[in-house]
């Protein structure tokens, strides 16, 4: 027989670390909703301590999507990629190393499957990585690792992948013997140029690459030369790739950003990497129209109607009061950019130095992700505010996403069981990305190969306690589907 436990029957019955996992507030409207919870936030996992997320919401969201996120910087075992669904509860946690901080965490679609993708590796002081891109499947097991050719590291800030079988990623190549006296530097100066490379996924091939250095001039940065810059430890960062996509008419172009130069280019992919235009920056081939101007930007993507989101950081140096997510026409007859539209924090400035990213959903919804601002908002087509989230202090996310996502685990739901006073124990109940389930069956008994069913409930944020009148001493955790079908059962776990 189960027991319907209140929260405060939980922290009266159980231990107050253990309790304060279970009580994930679940309020509609305006009310906020906690994915977070106190340390340790769970007892069935208590190796899993993701950062801590709030989430609002505001109206009706459309379509439900998960919320995918990467906190990179926290120390190891807290950092890692993160999947919430859309009332701030946890659905998958992977978490960050020493060695390998994940970045760029997403869903993209492989071989007509859909799949998870992020960077893992070093990320270091001057702002880029050094590392790997990883495809995972369904169950969250690698597929495909992905590295650049000659021996070369690849970066977190772009990894895209087309429909025939590629990858575009972007790499930060050091170069020696630059004269940078012009930007009051050494003679022999060390510069970093921004590398965009296509590589066949299956193989490991390089397809296709271009290099800033050979087509955009120092003289086009907006990056200040530091005293003591431009030297073997301390590289100059002139261009500062952030993002590679193809164009939307499957040309065979691409829009690459430089973050430092204020620029969108659209290239050829060619050999040579003929330049079809730049959008912004020093020497642009557009006319900018009011409020089309950006600044350090992030995240360019472009879509139907000669439409081009950004994510507008407008700072560091500081150009702008907030950033924005911006939709930008281009009207290449008439070499003119005009704003279609801004979308801004209503209920605080924020202005990110860097990182970000502007999703521009089918429905015409935009879900920003603040970057440095550990923020992440949902706007409707109008520009109202339909969701808004921050993360805990220090625990910015590169880009921020909300996609749709099946998982499948192939590792076991975790249970574990504790005392409850007056008799019986509560049992808790996860399973590690698992977006299928609906309710748990807890089964006891006294021995672990002669375990029935003594309770059950539904399934309630990441972790589900469920209170049953029997003693054990050992028990276990089957999750269900909402058609009732069984899905996976713990290993069994005696109480303590």
């Amino acid at each position: 027989m189960s027991v319907r436990l209140s929260r405060r029957q939980l922290l009266q019955q159980t231990s107050t670390a253990a309790a304060a996992a279970v009580g994930l507030s679940a309020c509609s409207g305006r009310s906020l909703l906690t994915a977070a919870s106190e340390d340790p936030p769970f007892v069935s996992r208590p190796d899993l301590t993701p950062p801590q997320v709030r989430v609002r919401r505001h109206g009706a969201l459309g379509e439900p999507r998960y919320i995918f996120l990467n906190a990179p910087y926290s120390g190891p075992g807290h950092g890692g990629s993160y999947i919430l669904d859309h009332q701030g509860h946890l659905v998958w946690f992977g978490p960050n190393t020493a060695t390998r901080r994940r970045m760029n965490f997403g869903v993209q679609t492989y071989q007509g499957r859909p799949v998870l993708t992020w960077f893992q590796g070093l990320i270091v002081p001057l702002g880029y990585g050094k590392g790997e891109l990883v495809i995972a499947d369904s169950s969250y097991k690698f597929q495909h690792v992905i590295r650049p050719p000659h021996g070369e590291l690849a970066d977190f800030h772009e990894f895209y992948m087309t429909p025939e079988g590629t990858a575009l990623i972007t790499i930060y190549r050091k170069h020696s013997g630059i004269d940078l006296t012009k930007h009051k530097g050494p003679k022999d100066g060390h510069v970093i140029s921004g590398v965009a490379q296509e590589i066949d996924i299956k193989t490991g091939n390089l397809m296709w690459e271009w290099d800033s250095i050979n087509h955009v001039p120092l003289a086009d940065s907006h990056e200040y030369l530091f005293p003591g810059q431009g030297t073997k430890a301390s590289p100059y960062n002139y261009f500062h790739i952030n993002s590679v996509s193809p164009t939307f008419d499957n040309s065979g172009d691409v829009l690459i950003s430089g973050r430092n130069t204020w620029c969108i280019y659209r290239v050829k992919r060619n050999k040579a990497g003929t330049l079809v235009w730049r959008l912004n920056g020093k020497r642009s081939f557009f006319n900018m129209g009011a409020g089309s101007h950006f600044y350090w930007q992030h995240h360019v993507r472009e879509f139907s109607g000669n439409r081009i989101t950004v994510f507008d950081n407008g700072a560091k140096p500081v150009k702008e009061k907030d950033s924005r997510a911006i939709i930008l026409t281009v009207d290449t007859a008439q070499r003119h950019v005009g704003l279609q539209k801004a979308y801004i924090h209503p209920g605080e400035v924020l202005l990110a130095g860097a990182m970000g990213s502007a999703q521009l959903l089918e429905d015409g919804r935009m879900f920003v992700g603040w970057g440095t601002e550990p923020h992440f908002s949902e706007f409707a087509a109008d520009g109202r505010l339909l969701l808004d989230g921050d993360m805990a202090v220090g625990d910015p996310s590169y880009r921020a996403f909300t996609q749709a996502w099946s998982g499948h685990p192939v590792e076991l739901p975790a249970a574990a069981a504790r005392h409850r006073s007056g008799g019986g124990a509560v049992v808790y109940a996860s399973w590690n990305g698992a977006t299928d389930v609906a309710t748990w069956r807890v089964f006891a008994g006294k021995s672990k190969s002669a375990l029935r069913e003594v309770g059950s409930g539904r399934k309630s944020g990441f972790e589900t306690a469920i209170g049953v009148r029997h003693n054990g001493p050992f028990f276990a955790a089957q999750a269900y589907d909402a058609k009732g079908n069984a899905l996976a059962r713990s290993a069994p776990v005696q109480i303590r």
